[in-house]
């Protein structure tokens, strides 16, 4: 009876890379096809990174530092629109890259759009200058009330800022961003155990990000007395599904306090 040859032996021993050990020792592939092998890999690596990231940018952008609610705000934005409708027409958004966040809101038809920058203001361009100097972004420790009245805004979107809050100051923070929202507050938070973008987190913020687990939020909006806007998480569900959307962050809605 014959043996059947170890073909995972086989390929151990020809070389750790498959289709490399796979070729007959005294048939060399020749560089071309060699040169071919390369890029094909590099582009099924990259649509790998691309698919389900929503772009190449955000592929590279996850790979090499981990991930921004911020950035995840930009994906989400189709989404947003869809669950709140004329509820965008007057946007604040609070979170790092404030400047960034605008500018894209502001290019919505029929959206007036406002930041917070709760640490320190990052981009220096001449579009950031220019909506620092109008009063349209603003820096502002958001451990402390907001300089803006109640009902201020339509809607108030939160990415990455409560992920470095301690409870301590969740409690005052949040219940003063329903504060200023006239019709819903969108908080933006990240995942347990997953691994944040590096952007100097100790020397920015003070302290590494703390993320926190659906059911700890659910939890916290119950004990602040925040209920969560069912009808806007729905149509945020049902337009998430239509795209084929899964967000790389967690996302809450919330109703304002009136």
């Amino acid at each position: 009876m014959s043996r059947r040859p170890n073909t995972s032996r086989r390929l151990a021993d020809a070389g750790s890379i498959p289709f490399i050990g796979a070729f007959h020792p005294k048939s060399r592939p020749s560089p071309l096809l060699s040169i071919g092998l390369v890029v094909v890999g590099a582009l099924l690596i990259i649509g790998y990174l691309y698919h389900g990231s929503g772009g190449a940018a955000d592929a590279f952008s996850r790979f090499e530092g981990g991930v921004s609610c911020t950035s995840e705000l930009q994906r989400a934005l189709p989404m947003l629109q869809k669950a709140y409708g004329d509820s965008m027409r007057k946007v604040l958004h609070v979170g790092p890259d404030a400047c960034s966040v605008v500018s894209t809101l502001l290019k919505e038809e029929g959206t007036e759009a406002w930041g917070v920058e709760p640490y320190e203001l990052d981009e220096t361009d001449g579009t950031c200058k220019s909506l620092v100097y109008k009063g349209i972004v603003r820096v502002a420790d958001i451990k402390f009330p907001l300089p803006y009245r109640s009902n201020s805004f339509s809607l108030v979107i939160v990415t990455d800022a409560v992920d470095y809050l301690s409870p301590k100051y969740l409690n005052k923070t949040l219940p003063e961003l329903a504060r200023v929202a006239a019709d819903g507050l969108v908080v933006l938070s990240g995942y347990p155990g997953q691994q944040r973008a590096k952007v100097a987190e100790l020397s920015k913020f003070g302290r590494p990000a703390k993320l926190r687990s659906s059911s700890w939020w659910v939890r916290f909006f119950v004990q602040s007395s925040l209920e969560e806007n069912e009808v806007a998480i729905k149509k945020f569900e049902q337009a998430a599904s239509k795209r084929s959307y899964q967000p790389a962050c967690q996302i809450f809605h919330l109703k304002p306090l009136h």
